[in-house]
Formats: C-alpha cells, sequence, structure tokens
C-alpha cells in the first residue's frame, strides 16, 4: 500500500484516546463535512490532528506501511518513518515510535518502583506493546509481573514489528491476561501488588473510567500498604483543567502521597506528558528522591536511554504555571 493511503478510525485505542472522528478525510475534499478529528497519510506524510489541541500538529514523513489492520477494538496501523523509526498508530493516534519510546516507558516504570525498595508484585493495565514491561524486566526484586491487555492484536503486532520494545513478553516472570482492566482489577484480591502501572488511553471518551475514583479505589484496595499506583496523565501545556480532576481524584483515595511528575516525548501532542504517583496509607514514600537505584540490580545487559536518578527527582520540578495550580489543589 502507498505512502498516500489514508487511516481509518474506529473506537479503543490502547494507550492515548482522541475524540471520534472520520480520519483521513483531505480537508479540501468537495461536499464533504470536515470532521472533528482527522490524522491522515497525505502524500507520504502522517498527519495527527485533534481539537484536543486546536490550530496545531505534528507531523512525521512517511517511508513505507508495513501493516494495517482492524482489530475488535480499533485500528492498528506501523509505519517507517524517516526520522523516528517505526511507528505504531491506533485508530490514527502515535502510541510509540523508536526513537522516543523510551522517555515514556522508562519514566512511566521506573518513577513508582524506583520510589519503593524491593518491589515484588507489579501489575501493568495497558501497555500491550510491551514496553513497560521490559521495563520492570530490569527489577531483579520483581517475582510477578502481571499485564492486563484488552487487544490481542497489539500485543502480536509489537511483538512482531517492535521486537525491542515487546522484549519484555519473553521475561518468564511475566502473565498476560487478555482483557478489560477495569473488570480485571475488581477480582483482585486485596493488598496484592506493591506497584499498579496504568499505561491508559486519555482520561475522556472510552477511558474515562479510568481516571475516576471508584478505579482508583480498586487500584488502591489491590496495593498493599505503602503501594505505589503511576498512571499517564496527561500534559501541563494542554490539559491543566484535566489534570487538577485527576489530582482530585487520587487525593480522596490516596491517603500516602500524590505527586505530579513529567517528561518529554516528542512525538506527543506538545511533546510532554506527564504521569500521576500516588501511595496507599502505610510506608511513607518519597516520590521524589528514589531508594531504589535502578542500576544497582539492572541485569538486563540493555542500557537505560533516558532514565537515570538526576533526571527522576528533576520530573516533579514543575514550571511556575503548573506549578501554582498543582500546589494550590494540594491545599
Amino acid at each position: 500500500m502507498s505512502a498516500e493511503s489514508t487511516v481509518g478510525s474506529t473506537d479503543l485505542p490502547v494507550k492515548r484516546q482522541r475524540e471520534d472522528g472520520e480520519n483521513g478525510v483531505s480537508m479540501e475534499t468537495e461536499g464533504v463535512k470536515e470532521p472533528d478529528c482527522i490524522s491522515a497519510v497525505i502524500p507520504g506524510w502522517f498527519s495527527e490532528i485533534s481539537p484536543m489541541w486546536p490550530g496545531e500538529a505534528h507531523s512525521l514523513k512517511v517511508e513505507k506501511i508495513l501493516f494495517q489492520g482492524k482489530s475488535d477494538y480499533q485500528d492498528v496501523m506501523v509505519f517507517q518513518s524517516s526520522t523516528y523509526g517505526k511507528v505504531l498508530v491506533l485508530d490514527g493516534v502515535i502510541q510509540l515510535t523508536e526513537r522516543d519510546e523510551c522517555a515514556y516507558q522508562e519514566m512511566i516504570t521506573h518513577l513508582p518502583l524506583c520510589s519503593i525498595p524491593n518491589p515484588k508484585k507489579v501489575l501493568v493495565i495497558g501497555g500491550g506493546d510491551g514496553g513497560v514491561l521490559r521495563e520492570v524486566s530490569r527489577h531483579s526484586s520483581v517475582e510477578k509481573i502481571e499485564i492486563c491487555e484488552i487487544d490481542k492484536m497489539v500485543v502480536d503486532v509489537s511483538k512482531q514489528f517492535f521486537p525491542d520494545i515487546a522484549v519484555g513478553y519473553e521475561d518468564p516472570r511475566v502473565t498476560l491476561h487478555i482483557g478489560d482492566g477495569v473488570a480485571f482489577l475488581k477480582a483482585v484480591p486485596e493488598g496484592t501488588y506493591d506497584a499498579v502501572i496504568v499505561d491508559s488511553s486519555d482520561p475522556i471518551g472510552p477511558a474515562q473510567e479510568l481516571f475516576k475514583k471508584p478505579f482508583f479505589e480498586s487500584v488502591a484496595k489491590a496495593l498493599r500498604p505503602g503501594g505505589v499506583m503511576c498512571t499517564q496523565a496527561e500534559s501541563i501545556w494542554l490539559h491543566m483543567h484535566i489534570i487538577e480532576d485527576i489530582l482530585a481524584n487520587s487525593r480522596q483515595v490516596f491517603k500516602g502521597s500524590v505527586k505530579y511528575a513529567w517528561t518529554t516525548v516528542p512525538t506527543y501532542p506538545s511533546g510532554v506528558i506527564g504521569f500521576m504517583l500516588c501511595s496507599t496509607e502505610g510506608p511513607e514514600v518519597d516520590f521524589k528522591h528514589p531508594v531504589n537505584p535502578i542500576d544497582a540490580h539492572d541485569k538486563s545487559g540493555r542500557p537505560l536511554r533516558f532514565y537515570n536518578s538526576e533526571i527522576h527527582s528533576a520530573a516533579f520540578c514543575l514550571p511556575s504555571f503548573a506549578k501554582k495550580v498543582i500546589d494550590y489543589k494540594a491545599n
């Protein structure tokens, strides 16, 4: 298929949901109503356009489309870009690129796991590409890693086209559950996990349940005292109002510590994405100062590309406009 092909859209992506729309429709097509969201390959370029960030878009040059398919939940595409390596796209939304995925996968994993001593049982909700699994597997103290992913096609496509990311599935400590993460958590016995990492869609549309009190209550129940959750929590440049809501729900449920951190991912909208880190009541967790350095026990043989102890602490330093809002909410 040529690089001029358009990309369709349906319902549920795994990582970052955008509002539904008819993707791949040229804005200059006569007689066709302009859709709310357009993500398309238009003469050799993939562009992600959405009303969630009006007036801006990020584009990648497409060298070759490697895969296009439709699962029970979403359209799946992989293409070779000219500058960011292979790119995974779900429902017209960039999920990861080979060049910058480390900035997301390493931070969403090591910010929580390096903040507690000797994590043993870890649950990943979403994250079907396997990147979070790869990072969790660096921790030698971990005895059991479970992942609940709704879309098997994402797992299979990632194993085929992104073996360096999906390598986490090869760890014998990993158990894969294909299904809905919300339902899975409801059935988990109390106090099962040391950490839950939610590599989720945006808190709009079908994914909004993952950011509301009932879901956070299920996570808190599944964690041991002093256990930690880390969830994707939007960009300070685009969605401070969403971050405020996540903060409010987190602080109502988690009685330990609640902190916001951020990292840079060039192919995500605004180039920035954040994380909400929460701990349950119990042993104190100081997210800003890691107590479990990854270098001390990482025997994977794969060097970290982004995370280190200095950037861990720096991730909690906020620009003044964001700090003002987040600190105000804390009080």
